[in-house]
Order: C-alpha cells, then sequence, then structure tokens
C-alpha cells in the first residue's frame, strides 16, 4: 500500500520515476522496489521521498488504526495519531532509539518542526551541525528541513514522543 501510494502522488504531481529518485537522493531500483512493494523502505527513505513530494510522512502509512511502525537504521516509530488544524498537520509517533550507532535523517520540506519529549534513557538529535541532548523529562525542538540525526547516548535505549509539524502551503 505504501508503494502504491508513492506511486499515485509521485504521478499526480507529474514527476518520473528518475527525477524523484535523483531529488531524493536515493536510487532509482530502490524507488521503483519501494512502488512495486518488492522492498521494504527504511524510514530515512521514506522521509526523503515524502519530503520531495511535499507531503507528511503519515500520508503513505497505512490508516492510522493499523498502527504502521517505520524501522531505521537506530529509530523505531509507531504512529499514534495524525491531526490537524488550520495551520498545519501534525504526527505524534511512540518513539525508540537502540544504542549504537545513530541514525541520519533526511531534510523534511521547509517550516517542519520535530519536537520530542524523552521518557528514558539519553538522547542526542537535531540538526547534524548542531544537535542538543536531553535525558528523561526533557524536550528538544528544531526546524527539521535540514538533515538531522538521532542517537542514543550510552547503552540505554531511549525512549520517547515524536511530534512532527508539517505547515501547510
Amino acid at each position: 500500500m505504501i508503494g502504491a501510494r508513492v506511486r499515485g502522488l509521485r504521478e499526480e504531481r507529474g514527476i518520473s520515476l528518475s527525477a524523484l529518485a535523483r531529488l531524493a537522493g536515493i536510487g532509482k531500483a530502490t524507488l521503483s522496489g519501494l512502488e512495486n512493494g518488492t522492498r521494504n523502505p527504511t524510514i530515512e527513505t521514506l522521509y526523503a521521498v515524502t519530503a520531495q513530494l511535499g507531503v507528511p510522512l503519515a500520508t503513505v502509512l497505512a490508516e492510522p488504526a493499523a498502527t504502521p511502525t517505520v524501522h531505521g537504521a537506530a529509530v523505531h516509530a509507531t504512529l499514534l495519531e495524525v491531526f490537524a488544524d488550520a495551520d498545519a498537520t501534525y504526527e505524534l509517533y511512540r518513539m525508540r532509539v537502540a544504542p549504537g550507532p545513530g541514525q541520519l535523517s533526511p531534510a523534511h520540506q521547509p517550516g517542519v518542526t520535530e519536537h520530542i519529549t524523552v521518557f528514558s534513557g539519553v538522547l542526542r538529535a537535531g540538526p547534524v551541525d548542531a544537535p542538543a541532548t536531553a535525558a528523561a523529562g526533557g524536550y528538544l525542538r528544531w526546524t527539521s528541513d535540514v538533515p538531522h540525526s538521532y542517537t542514543a547516548v550510552g547503552d540505554e535505549e531511549v525512549a520517547a514522543s515524536l511530534l512532527l509539524r508539517y505547515p501547510r502551503a
């Protein structure tokens, strides 16, 4: 279903497969496999593609009632809710960040912000050139229209909530 949604959005916008792959910084074969359902995309790939399509990640995921989960190099996130107001669409995730090597995420579309509340562990996250650290009870916020990263500090898995705010054009 994710692949069909990506293909539909790409075709609605009149973007070729090659052009979207190039814009998203992924291989044409990767995008083709995603659209055809023969590859399981990582969260990094999905964010790269949806950013270029100008839509929130939830647009290509299953219905929220199905509690879709996405995995990346270190992040495991479960979509809890999608809601909107006149100015923006919001996605709320339950997030875990595994200890070890962190995760680099591509830029979202302009103006997107991320808001993380840490419940356990210590998280270092934010723009690649200026990440910040928060322990349990802490909060991080940044504009995520630049490459950004998530890293669990130490040996403990991080449990957190992630709220993405996508401003309306």
